[in-house]
This record gives C-alpha cells, structure tokens and sequence, in this order.
C-alpha cells in the first residue's frame, strides 16, 4: 500500500509540475505537443517504477504504455508552431526528416515492446531501447 501511495504521489508531482510547465502556452499546436511528451513521460515515469518494484507490474499498462503516444510524434510537429514556454529546437524544422526518423525508431522500440512485456523483469531492456530513442531526440531537439 506504502509503495503504491509513493507512485500515486509521484505520479500527481509529475503533474503538476507539467501543468506549471504548460501554465501560459498561447499556441494550440505546442500545447498538444506539449501535452503529448507529458503523456509519454509519464508513461516512462510509470515503467520505470515498475521496474523499480514502486507499484505492481501491470502487463496491460506496461505493454499499451508508450507505444501510442510514440505514434503521434510526427503529426504534433508537422506545424512549425513556436510558443516561449516550448523546449522544442527550431532545428527541428530544418531537419525534419531526421526528426521524424528518430520518433519512427521511438514508435519501433515501444512497438517491439508491446505485448513483450510478461513480466517485471522485462522492463529493463524495454527502457533501455525506448529511453534510448527519447535521449537521441532530446539531445538534439530540446533545450
């Protein structure tokens, strides 16, 4: 129950602190992008206490985790749509198809993934594939 109310708190936190990061976002476009790496953070966040034995493994959760929201990358930045409170790079633009083919390598790793994963002791390669892409846009595309 402890470990459980540790996540569930964890987990508001990360909220929260995505609500205070998207307080003032103007741009419809970059606020569903922004809502979008949310979405997948939080997703990584719950595998990774998962993983870490902070709540139960849940197969159906772990395996749908991340793989959908990897799917719209490409379509929440088809806009070159900018706001002040945005990480994302304008490079991004520049080197669109580079772009695109790391989200399609984060869509391929999370695909692999789902249905994968039987078990807690699954989800360490699982991150380390899918965390590997997120890295790879990161340090190229974000602030």
């Amino acid at each position: 129950m402890k470990k459980a109310l540790t996540a569930a708190l964890a987990g508001a936190m990360v909220l929260a602190t995505a609500a205070l990061a998207h307080q003032g976002v103007q741009n419809v476009a970059v606020m569903a992008r922004m809502d979008g790496m949310s979405a997948i953070g939080a997703n990584m966040k719950t595998l990774g206490a998962m993983a870490k034995g902070q709540i139960a493994f849940d197969a159906g959760q772990a395996n749908e985790a991340v793989a959908e929201e990897a799917a719209r990358i490409p379509s929440l930045f088809e806009a070159q749509e900018t706001d002040p409170k945005s990480e994302a790079l304008p490079v991004i633009w520049s080197e669109f198809d580079r772009f695109i083919a790391i989200a399609d390598d984060l869509e391929a790793a999370a695909t692999a993934t789902a249905g994968a994963l039987n078990g807690p002791e699954d989800l360490g390669p699982a991150l380390k594939a899918i965390g590997g892409q997120c890295s790879a846009c990161h340090k190229a595309y974000r602030e």
